[in-house]
């Protein structure tokens, strides 16, 4: 399939940027401004969309916009009504009440609702040795209560340790089900994406969820992100994966205990759908397994702009939602 490339995408169409709303690609025209998930919801389609901080990425790393900007940008320019977090953009801020109680007004304010945080760098919670791995399970207490502040259902952790398989796998049943108990007072899940290392593969990662058996404590299954091994960890821009679980097997396994779902895109054809996953084959998949909450958009192409990206994104998942109307 051939790829779709930014500026090979603007000649062919004759479009610049402003244009791009005419093939449904923007939002700006009146004409062509997006349906909510409401309006979605009320049409009898299947699933709902939401947009995770981590498809714009880059604007908050080259200081375009913050954590605090975020519900409004989404609305504005999207129409979705629900976003997912990322506690590296506001990673200093987690136990500031006044901040947190910001982005809880800013997000009411545009009648968006916050579904999670996606916590990363609090530690290892697969950690073969105790202590570190219950200082990461501590790490954690203080995103469960700004979830819980923010009106999340769920905060996103990672099933990271050092050591064999079972190894690892013993150890993230006692990190994570210690973090799910803490966690159930506050009437909050903790789910682990398929990230990278053991927990891109599938059946290792349903079988931790079997062993901790916790309503709370479930998964996020992330279309993308089934590498278990790269031939470089270190170089994330150049580095090429050497053991590539199955993406779709991956997501079947994981979908029985799935609270979130993450649909990851990162280049386009010329028809606009995802080139690397086959998003009506992947959907048959979550839906099959009973899942009608809300999709993750998390764009991290490189060929697009961000805001281009995550509208492709949309799109896509916008057709899926009008064939597969219950």
């Amino acid at each position: 399939m051939k790829k779709i490339e930014r500026r090979a995408f603007i000649k062919n169409t004759g479009l610049g940027l402003a244009g791009i709303g005419l093939l449904g690609l923007g939002c700006t025209a009146e004409s062509n401004a997006p349906e909510t998930n409401n309006e979605i919801n009320a049409a009898g389609l299947p699933f709902k969309i939401s947009l995770a901080q981590w498809s714009l990425h880059k604007s908050h790393f080259d200081k375009k916009m913050t954590a605090l900007d975020f519900a409004q940008y989404t609305r504005k320019e999207f129409g979705l009504d629900a976003i997912e977090y990322v506690n590296q953009f506001f990673k200093d801020k987690a136990e500031d009440k006044d901040y947190i109680n910001d982005l809880k007004t800013r997000a009411d304010g545009e009648g968006i609702r916050s579904l999670l945080i996606m916590i990363d760098r609090e530690g290892e919670l697969g950690s073969t040795d105790k202590k570190e791995r219950q200082a990461a399970v501590e790490n954690h207490y203080k995103w469960v209560s700004a979830a819980k502040t923010l009106g999340c259902h769920s905060i996103r952790v990672n099933a990271a340790g050092k050591g064999t398989a079972e190894e690892v796998s013993d150890a993230a049943v006692q990190g994570l089900g210690a973090l799910a108990t803490y966690a159930k007072d506050y009437d909050m899940n903790v789910i682990v994406e398929n990230h990278g290392s053991y927990s891109s593969d599938g059946k290792w990662l349903s079988t931790v969820m079997k062993k901790i058996n916790l309503p709370n404590c479930g998964t996020l299954p992330d279309f993308g992100n089934f590498c278990i091994e790269y031939d470089d960890p270190t170089n994330y821009k150049s580095r090429k994966c050497v053991n590539d679980y199955d993406r779709y097997l991956g997501v079947k396994e994981l979908m029985p205990y799935a609270k979130s779902v993450s649909a990851k895109a990162y280049d386009f054809n010329e028809k606009g759908e995802v080139i690397e996953t086959d998003f009506y084959k992947m959907m048959d998949i979550v839906l099959a397994a009973g899942y009608n909450g809300y999709l993750g958009i998390e764009y991290e192409g490189q060929g697009l702009p961000e805001k281009m990206g995550i509208q492709m994104t949309i799109n896509l998942l916008r057709k899926i939602q009008k064939a597969k109307t219950i």
